[in-house]
């Protein structure tokens, strides 16, 4: 039995406040301390010992990377502004310090003296992958730069912290609101309608939160409507985020240059598997040949739906994108997203996914009572065995003030004998009823919870959980979207009005159903990637018409014009010009899944999955842990068979 004890919160808002800045100072005076020590352990004269040093590190390490999980956090969660605010600030404070040490001349001169001393101690592979990993840490910081070369990168990088969280911020308080008549709700779900009713000016209030946005924008037959909201949607964070954008592109582009990079793509995709920024380039041009054909079967279909309602449409743009997807899902494969949707309640999907991810991964999920900085926040404690392996923290509905999409947070970095793994998803979800993109997007972001857990048993921080390189984080994320399409695991916790679970000649429905409009999903994200990609790499001083072009010759599907999408995207901050992440993780992940041979539930193949894929974390390259788990290199193969599937 394992005695690590997980994170304990406040329980009142004095507690909150002093927990959001006395733990980072404590964390920064830590790492004073162990700065020490490193520079002293490389002194003239004194015998350098590499393990020490390296332990050193990581003990400076662990102590940032918990704090920063912590406030990071809660700067995207909690219910007070003002714990936000303050939690942004030491999140500022923790990433300036984290580039000052990587600036520090006397730390980079001992981990050198490490370099140096490590033929001679025998460093262990987790060792000398760390060595390697902190030397280039150190390089990419602009260490061996001139001193006023050396303060501009540092100075930059500030300016990057400090410009994406505001980005994020005006992202997560951006919500906008739409009035329509009651009439304007046709096609809606009744339960959508009864939660919406109208008010003294007679007229209903839609917002951009997702439990509106996703019905809104799947089942609306009034394509007015359906415009509106999502013109509502594509201005979030418009126009505050501009001139954010447009600086933050440039310190980047600046601080790239200063460090030797051609462009800042260069620099992200230096510690990925793909390798380069031209690299990007050419992915990206591999999908478009890969999906264009399919896509440009698809959409004259969807064309042709659309004028069924509106004679006079010449194009069909995002807006109508899913309510057509719907509606011909219906009407060609007998599949209508409402009755679908009628399985699918929150109380049985949670404890569902639950279950089946339980049996999958040999672990039990056991609720506790604990404070946190919510009330809709559940949490539980990951056991094996007997053993706590991790906690888990499910914070699953919108609410004012709070991160506005779905994605799992670290908490805790969990290492081995000292931090229990802890993790969290933020999500957006309906506290009803759900639609399946809502259930398919629950498993994806619980497979990025699981991997952080599972992997979380390392002797390195460093390594410890979703640490591979970022272009392979999503594999096991989309992998496990495959369950929420299994009939069998559908079976055990779906029900309808009168008890009975799905059906599964539905779910097959289903599957055959989501084929169609396969290939445009993939233009849609190849859109995605584009901008990320081409307003990093160009640097277009109209964002606007740059974001609106990169759309409209990505997918024969067009944006709705003079819109600003890209002030409310926000993965520009985090994923940067690395969009294509998705898609490339995609490809290992439809790999990954043949493994399986259509028996999701395989123990022996779990097992293998679990060990070989989630529990190394980051101590590994992502592309040896996909060869010991398929025994082969990955390959595009499966991707374009799912494309053409469609």
């Amino acid at each position: 039995m394992t005695f690590l004890e997980p994170l304990a919160f406040p329980t009142d808002p004095e507690g909150w406040r002093a927990f959001v800045t006395e733990r980072p100072s404590a964390a920064v005076a830590l790492v004073a301390d162990i700065d020490a020590r490193l520079v002293a352990a490389a002194e003239p004269g004194a015998r350098v010992d590499a393990t020490a040093i390296l332990e050193l590190w990581n003990d400076a390490d662990l102590a940032l990377r918990r704090a920063t999980s912590e406030v990071y956090l809660l700067s995207e969660s909690h219910p007070d502004a003002g714990v936000r605010a303050a939690a942004e600030e030491q999140v500022q404070r923790l990433e300036a310090l984290d580039a000052e040490r990587l600036q520090d001349r006397a730390l980079f001169s001992a981990l050198q003296a490490a370099d140096a001393d490590a033929a001679s101690a025998g460093l262990d592979e987790d060792e000398r992958r760390l060595l390697t990993q902190v030397l280039r840490d150190f390089r990419r910081g602009g260490v061996d730069l001139p001193d006023a070369e050396r303060e501009r990168v540092r100075a930059l990088s500030d300016r990057d912290t400090e410009l994406s969280l505001e980005f994020s911020r005006n992202v997560r308080d951006g919500r906008r609101e739409i009035r329509v008549a009651p009439e304007a709700l046709a096609g809606l779900p009744q339960d959508f309608i009864d939660e919406h009713p109208a008010g003294e000016d007679g007229r209903v209030v839609l917002t951009t939160d997702y439990p509106d946005l996703m019905p809104v924008r799947e089942y609306a037959t009034d394509r007015e409507t359906r415009t509106a909201l999502v013109a509502a949607y594509n201005d979030l964070a418009w126009p505050a985020n501009d001139a954010i954008l447009a600086e933050l592109l440039d310190v980047r582009a600046e601080r790239a240059a200063l460090l030797g990079y051609g462009d800042w793509a260069d620099y992200e995709t230096e510690t990925r598997m793909i390798g380069s920024g031209g690299a990007i380039a050419d992915f990206l041009a591999r999908l478009d040949e890969a999906s264009a054909g399919a896509a440009e079967a698809e959409y004259p279909l969807l064309l042709e739906r659309l004028r069924q309602d509106d004679p006079d449409a010449t194009e069909v743009t995002i807006a109508d994108f899913f309510y057509l997807l719907s509606a011909l899902r219906k009407e060609r494969h007998d599949v209508d997203a409402q009755l679908v949707r009628s399985y699918f309640t929150f109380d049985r999907v949670l404890p569902g996914l639950l279950a089946t991810t339980g049996r999958l991964l040999d672990v039990s999920y056991v609720p506790v009572d604990v404070p946190t900085w919510h009330s809709d926040v559940h949490s539980y404690d990951v056991l094996r065995g007997g053993e706590r392996l991790g906690r888990i923290h499910l914070d699953l509905h919108p609410r004012e003030g709070k991160y506005t999409h779905a994605a799992c947070f670290g908490l805790a970095p969990g290492v081995t004998g000292r931090v229990l793994p802890e993790s969290v998803l933020l999500c957006n979800f309906a506290r009803g009823f759900m639609t399946h993109d809502e259930v398919v997007t629950f498993f994806h972001e619980f497979g990025h919870l699981v991997h952080a857990i599972l992997g979380g048993n390392q002797r390195f921080a460093r390594f410890t959980g979703v640490a591979t390189e970022w272009d392979f984080v999503e594999a096991p994320s989309q992998l496990l979207e495959e369950w929420a399409w299994d009939a069998g695991v559908l079976a055990t916790f779906t029900a309808d009005a009168e008890g009975s679970p799905i059906p599964a000649d539905l779910v097959a429905k289903m599957a055959v159903a989501d084929g169609f409009g396969r290939a445009l999903e993939v233009r849609r994200q190849l859109g995605h990637a584009n901008v990320s990609y081409h307003l990093h790499v160009d640097r277009p001083a109209d964002l606007q018409a740059a974001t609106e072009h990169w759309y409209d010759v990505t997918s024969p599907v067009k944006p709705l014009r003079g819109l600003h999408s890209y002030a409310g995207f926000g993965h520009l901050t985090g994923y940067g010009s690395c969009y294509y992440t998705y898609q490339w993780s995609l490809v290992i992940a439809r790999d990954l899944l043949s493994a399986f041979a259509g028996d999701l539930m395989d123990p022996a193949v779990a097992e293998r999955y679990r060990r070989d894929i989630l529990e190394p974390g980051g101590s590994r390259d992502a592309a040896d842990l996909v060869t010991s788990f398929l025994g082969r290199p990955y390959r595009f193969d499966a991707y374009r068979e799912w494309l053409a599937g469609a």
